[in-house]
């Protein structure tokens, strides 16, 4: 658990994208943590429904407070309307964590349409249509003064490459891409955008990993461990605070040395 406290982050409200597992839940529960209005996204669903209410109790456990918002940020029109609609209930929204994403690990010579489409429409689509839908908020909020950040979820994947993730590292190459793109454009407007790209995290995805696949990840890394999604959740807190305020464009790898 982090121990740095970001005072300016108390009471304000963020959107964080694929936010009730793994590294998006950290990342929800560490902004808990800070005193923040966590508005945590996921597909529409039954299940999700119910792992909503068990995470608004964990955020106000940790001291903080927390809508669920439920929509596919991969459906252009389903995420207007779902920002749309938060808006319009008054939310001030000063931060946007994009985090939701999928893999689909195949060798190029048995790639599917599907798994392109699916790939590629959650992750970059995805952060694209979430951060097109509040842009226009965005600069509303900092032409009055607010401290807006957001904050991109990308992977060494789109930095290094890795065999059978081609279409896996294309999206989140393409995050990268977008975020300093995004970051010129609005730069002027004081809306900053900054982009993680996360090496091996222990998450519930790798803990169905055999041992000896974790070891052979963490041979090639030089500190010789796997990264927490704690790791993540506090560089996500601190991007996202007025601590940050001289940092935009930026691609912050946390991997442990792995791509150097």
């Amino acid at each position: 658990m982090s121990s740095a406290i970001y005072n300016d982050l108390q009471g304000k409200s963020i959107l964080v994208t694929g936010g009730m597992r793994g590294i998006g839940r950290e990342i929800v529960l560490s902004l808990a943590r800070q005193g923040a209005h966590v508005i945590f996204n996921a597909t529409k669903s039954e299940k999700n429904q119910e792992k909503a209410g068990e995470l608004l109790r964990k955020i106000e456990e940790c001291g903080g407070k927390g809508t669920p918002l439920l929509f596919d940020v991969s459906n252009f029109s389903e995420t207007q309307e779902a920002i749309a609609s938060l808006l319009k209930e008054g939310h001030s929204i000063v931060g946007l964590v994009n985090n939701a994403g999928v893999t689909r690990d195949q060798l190029i010579l048995k790639v599917k349409e599907d798994d392109i489409d699916k790939v590629i429409d959650t992750n970059l689509k995805g952060t694209i249509n979430v951060t097109t839908a509040l842009a226009r908020h965005f600069l509303k909020v900092s032409g009055e003064g607010g401290n807006v950040s957001v904050v991109n979820i990308s992977s060494v994947v789109g930095l290094m490459g890795n065999p059978a993730q081609t279409i896996y590292a294309a999206s989140k190459a393409g995050i990268i891409g977008f975020t300093k793109a995004f970051a010129k454009e609005l730069a002027s407007k004081k809306v900053r955008c900054n982009v993680i790209c996360p090496g091996f995290i222990e998450t519930d995805m790798t803990s169905a990993l055999s041992e000896k696949v974790k070891e052979s990840y963490i041979e090639n890394i030089p500190l010789k461990r796997a990264g927490q999604s704690q790791d993540v959740a506090s560089l996500v807190c601190f991007l996202l605070s007025h601590d940050s305020s001289y940092i935009t464009g930026e691609t912050i790898k946390i991997d442990g040395g792995l791509y150097i």
